[in-house]
């Protein structure tokens, strides 16, 4: 019995070092080149003078055929200037960010060789939440102006679901996800959980990538809602099976369980605590299943089959 023991314990101290070197991989040695370009520094600071310069600079941001005296409105606008110099209160430096997105390349490259890090460009997009950064391979562009806090008065209107996350520490989170979206291939299987394991699958190479942040801030939830998802798994999952739904293809089931929303919905009493997008959660549980009981790449997990992933899973949510 005390020989059983001995050889328990030592399974779970193994595990708990696989796990740990999961977490420290060294990716210091990779050189990542990349510039940051402070485009609303340029824009607002220089009431137009340097319009031509800007044009150059920056031609994406530039769309042919609008006259210069829509570009001088904008600059010398009271609202924009105000949302730019309440912007510069909390961002004149990003030096934190520029490290962070270092270590996101690094980590990136790590796992895909032939990554190329984009340039970074930074900008106000009048507080345009559903475009918070945008990605296309060679740039990505991070609308500083909906970072400013959870509790800034320029949020006041938003959902608290939303405004939850217009906070600093989401701007890396959210340039990976922009990345991820890219590499991996839309899913073509309609099932709810189909959804759920390519949702998954994301969520499983931000982990991977950003192994200095908590699954909380790279899941969005705030840390109530993060321990409800971990106290009630179970539950969750046994609500799916239960009432049919791993197999439905019923697109209400992405507004209830899959898309960004203040609650999910069970049409429970217990909505209120859990966090939206739980369909999400439990589909990166079942990923992170997977990995751990079969040997297979990262490159084979991204093109593998929902339904080959889920029956060799064998996904036990925690009790």
């Amino acid at each position: 019995m005390r020989n059983y023991f001995l050889f328990f314990f030592l399974l779970l101290f193994l595990n708990s070092c696989q796990k740990e070197a999961k977490n420290n991989i060294d990716t210091s040695f990779i050189e990542v080149e990349f510039t940051i370009n402070r485009f609303e520094q340029d824009f607002y600071n220089h009431k137009g003078e340097n319009l031509q310069e800007l044009k150059k600079k920056y031609p994406l941001l530039f769309p042919e055929n609008t006259p210069d005296s829509i570009w001088i409105a904008k600059i010398n606008d009271t609202d924009e200037q105000e949302l730019f110099k309440e912007t510069q209160k909390l961002f004149s430096s990003i030096s934190d960010i520029e490290s962070e997105l270092e270590s996101l390349f690094q980590y990136i490259t790590y796992y895909n060789p032939m990554f190329n890090p984009p340039d970074i460009i930074t900008g106000l997009s009048n507080i345009d939440y559903d475009y918070r950064v945008i990605y296309n391979q060679r740039l990505v562009f991070i609308s500083l102006d909906v970072y400013l806090g959870s509790n800034h008065p320029f949020y006041g209107d938003f959902p608290v679901y939303i405004k939850q996350n217009n906070i600093r520490e989401r701007i890396i989170v959210d340039v990976a996800n922009a990345i991820i979206d890219s590499q991996i291939k839309p899913v073509t299987n309609r099932s709810f959980l189909a959804k759920m394991i390519h949702e998954g699958k994301k969520l499983y190479l931000l982990d991977l990538y950003l192994p200095f942040k908590s699954d909380a801030i790279r899941l969005g939830f705030t840390k109530q809602k993060y321990d409800w998802s971990i106290t009630n798994e179970e539950q969750v999952w046994k609500y799916f099976i239960e009432n049919n739904l791993l197999y439905s293809t019923e697109t209400k089931l992405n507004k209830r369980f899959l898309e960004a929303a203040p609650f999910s919905k069970f049409y429970l009493s217990e909505d209120k605590n859990s966090p939206g997008r739980i369909g999400q959660w439990i589909g990166l549980q079942i990923i992170r299943s997977f990995m751990d009981n079969n040997d297979v790449s990262l490159s084979d997990l991204l093109i593998k089959n929902e339904e080959e992933i889920f029956k060799n899973s064998k996904y036990k949510p925690r009790k």
